[in-house]
């Protein structure tokens, strides 16, 4: 295989893969699709066993190894979903895997990786520790590191996912494709653009982590930060990508943390599947600019599912804020017998659910004789809650609305 992989080695990727990855489906959402005013179609990689695209890259390179690299075992550095793609298939074809992870990796990330069969290396406290000492063991132990991004082998097997995209939706004119190391997006656009020349390919950042729209623009963006897309949380994106999307991407665009979290949520109310913050950023793009996408037909990937529950939760819970229907209301109020009472059937009158309800007599700007009264609520719609303040403010109290923004 030369440097860059072509669409022949991308074709003799799909061969090779075929059968021990699933091929997802690729489907329109007409929701979505009205959302936006453009011909959405989804490609489901969260569907795979290990509810990411990341295995058909790491498949197609285990599949290529000697027989006497095969008996020496490979290695990684990923605290993610290329572990666990490693991990799976080599247990699959009988190749000793170890995975070296950060040391503050989550618990249940190193025991699904390890119930997959794979050694885990806990080491250092930064990514690039793990994936330094995951070169030094490629070295000590004769070992074949198998990187998650910067691999002609990786790059060609995640552009499989252009090939079943395009045979399936033949006239798509845009692919919209998350951006991390860029190992994704160069397979898909190397495919892409060899099977269907004039397509488009648009590339979308984590707002908080553009590196490599650094690198093609020239950019310089600051790098850091908590993201809910740590799955393309990339400070330093991959030699080769960045070469093949300098020649073959449209463009990269960045999407907000904001962005994101309504994706995510979105993909849950309506196409009922739970995508990672990574997997919904080409979906965050199209939401968040619908007039640059309007009127096409437009492909994206939701590249993976590994989000954590109680973070998704967080996110659902937020969107519903966002969305007007809860809300937490600072009420001051007399404090005086009968005022709780006279704030709580304004509630009842508006059809507004309490959840929560505090009192707050001491840490306050009031006078003495006066209390906040803090209620987190719940309505059917934003409207409800609306007329809830309304009331609450006719009837004397002053009413603060707290927010996420």
């Amino acid at each position: 295989m030369s440097d860059f992989p072509t669409l022949d080695d991308i074709r003799a990727a799909a061969v090779r893969i075929d059968g021990a990855i699933i091929h997802t489906p690729t489907l329109m959402s007409r929701t979505l699709s009205e959302l936006v005013g453009a011909e959405v179609w989804l490609k489901f990689e969260n569907l795979q066993f290990t509810a990411a695209y990341k295995e058909r890259g790491a498949l197609n390179k285990l599949l290529q190894l000697t027989d006497d690299e095969r008996r020496r075992g490979v290695v990684a550095a990923s605290a993610g979903n290329h572990a666990q793609a490693v991990a799976y298939h080599g247990k699959r074809l009988g190749i000793p895997v170890t995975i070296v992870m950060p040391v503050s990796t989550p618990t249940i990330k190193v025991t699904q990786t390890e119930g997959h069969g794979a050694a885990v290396i806990l080491h250092g406290e930064r990514f690039d520790d793990a994936h330094a000492h995951a070169k030094q063991l490629e070295a000590e132990r004769g070992l074949v590191f198998v990187h998650p991004f910067d691999d002609p082998a990786v790059i060609a097997g995640a552009g499989t996912i252009a090939i079943e995209m395009l045979e399936a939706v033949p006239d798509l004119d845009l692919l919209v494709v998350p951006i991390g190391g860029g190992g994704l997006i160069s397979g898909i656009a190397t495919a892409a653009k060899a099977l269907k020349p004039g397509i488009e390919v648009v590339g979308i950042e984590a707002e908080l982590y553009p590196a490599m729209k650094n690198v093609i623009d020239g950019g310089d963006r600051a790098i850091g930060g908590d993201t809910l897309a740590e799955g393309i949380a990339v400070k330093v994106p991959g030699e080769l990508t960045r070469r093949i999307i300098a020649d073959k991407v449209d463009r990269i665009d960045l999407v907000t943390e904001r962005d994101i979290e309504h994706a995510v949520a979105l993909l849950v109310a309506i196409e009922k599947i739970v995508v990672e913050g990574a997997g919904a950023a080409g979906l965050a793009a199209l939401l968040a600019e619908p007039e640059r996408y309007r009127g096409r037909k437009v492909g994206t990937i939701l590249c993976g599912g590994n989000i954590d529950t109680h973070l998704l939760a967080n996110v659902l819970v937020r969107e519903l804020v966002r969305c007007g229907r809860i809300a937490r209301l600072k009420i001051a109020a007399q404090d005086r017998p009968g005022a709780l009472a006279a704030i709580t059937a304004k509630f009842h009158e508006c059809g507004v659910n309490i959840i929560e309800v505090q009192h707050q007599r001491i840490f306050t700007r009031l006078p003495a004789k006066d209390t906040v009264i803090e209620v987190e609520c719940e309505a059917r719609d934003a409207e409800s809650i609306e007329r809830l303040i309304g009331a609450l403010e006719r009837a004397g109290f002053e009413v603060e609305r707290a927010s996420l923004d």
